[in-house]
């Protein structure tokens, strides 16, 4: 399970780092896709590939929302857009992957540092959890285009979902449910809003909102 587990992980680790050097949106939104399949397998993986009914609707429902209604909407969104990638991002992507990289190391010296209650499943889950959150609030803060930092939104909700997934034993699936409902109403919203900046400005670049005057 372990090696299972690791490579999962490591898939988490580089999918994030392709966001963080990433302007293609379509492809940013293909690879935050691929990351909810992954991870709507993992209950399963987790729990040695069982196939108890609860586990296998909340796995169907984690691949469902994370990788293909929320990219449907968002592909849906970017159709709508005027320019298909982030061209001036605040943060070049250069840049972006060498902060990305500096703050894996980080994550893993943290992730060495964090006492737990009980061991984890993989001595990586704790890093990458760490790294898929500053990942997620990394993209929100330095990236221009609403879209990009919606992804970024899905991003860190991907290394919470993580977190309780893997860390935190027996967690109500309900709960889990219930957040995903919340992030379902919120990309939704955020689609619709996106959409109609970009009709009314011509632009989605969320700093030259603030020049706007009542």
């Amino acid at each position: 399970m372990n090696n299972t587990t690791d490579i999962v992980m490591i898939f988490l680790v580089l999918t994030n780092l392709v966001l963080l050097g990433s302007s293609r949106l379509s492809a940013c939104i293909r690879t935050v896709a691929a990351q909810g399949i992954v991870l709507g397998l993992l209950p399963l993986q987790l729990n040695g590939w069982s196939l108890e009914l609860h586990l296998v609707i909340f796995s169907a429902a984690i691949i469902a929302l994370k990788g293909i209604v929320f990219p449907w909407l968002l592909n849906g969104t970017l159709r709508e857009l005027k320019t298909q990638r982030e061209i001036e991002p605040f943060i070049g992507y250069g840049i972006s992957l060498v902060l990305g990289t500096v703050i894996l190391m980080i994550c893993i010296w943290l992730g060495s540092r964090l006492p737990l209650p009980e061991p984890a499943v993989s001595p990586l889950i704790v890093p990458v959890v760490f790294f898929t959150i500053m990942s997620g609030l990394f993209l929100i803060v330095s990236r221009k285009k609403a879209l990009t930092q919606v992804l970024g939104y899905l991003v860190l909700e991907n290394g919470i979902y993580t977190f309780g997934v893997a860390l935190v034993d027996k967690q109500p699936m309900l709960v889990e449910l219930g957040i995903l409902l919340d992030i379902f109403v919120a990309v939704f919203v955020m689609g619709i809003a996106i959409f109609h900046i970009n009709r009314e400005f011509d632009d989605i670049d969320t700093d030259k909102l603030s020049g706007l005057r009542s």
